[in-house]
């Protein structure tokens, strides 16, 4: 065990959502070396994980009884707006795929059976995206207060050439 599956340093946390046992304990083993994986047998147990830890992508299984994986991210979507959403079924159904992403907030919508690299490849593409619209708030946020800055340096610059006419 590294240092960093030891401390869980900078490991982008990921929720997975399945009601089959064996797909959770699969996709856990396969992911944990690169991120801090957290599972959930239903929506509602999906719901109080995210209430008490920071969950930076959901994945989730579509067809489950109680709540449909649209049903669960639409619940979450008001409350954790920042998260990735993903959906991973064994079932295609457009109608399921077009309220994924128009009511669920959907990055991606994969088909079972899924493949280590290709699914690691579509997660890291979304933490990427994620990653790249937090660098760019941030930029904002810098260039709106140096501009705040500015004007402030413009003000008194006027007001210093009024007084020394």
């Amino acid at each position: 065990m590294n240092l960093e599956e030891k401390f869980n340093i900078d490991k982008p946390s990921i929720l997975y959502v399945d009601d089959e046992r064996d797909n959770l304990t699969t996709f856990k083993s396969v992911f944990r070396r690169h991120y801090d994986v957290s599972i959930a047998l239903s929506g509602m147990e999906g719901i109080e994980i995210l209430k008490t830890k920071k969950i930076d992508l959901v994945i989730t299984d579509q067809r489950m009884p109680e709540m449909t994986g649209v049903d669960f991210l639409k619940e979450t979507v008001h409350d954790y707006p920042d998260i990735i959403r993903m959906i991973l079924t064994g079932f295609s159904d457009i109608k399921d795929i077009i309220e994924a992403i128009n009511k669920g907030k959907v990055y991606a919508y994969i088909t079972k059976p899924w493949h280590k690299d290709e699914l690691k490849l579509a997660i890291d593409n979304a933490l990427q995206s994620i990653s790249t619209k937090k660098i760019q708030e941030e930029r904002i946020i810098q260039l709106e207060q140096e501009v705040k800055n500015l004007k402030q340096i413009i003000t008194e610059l006027k007001a210093k050439n009024m007084l020394a006419s």
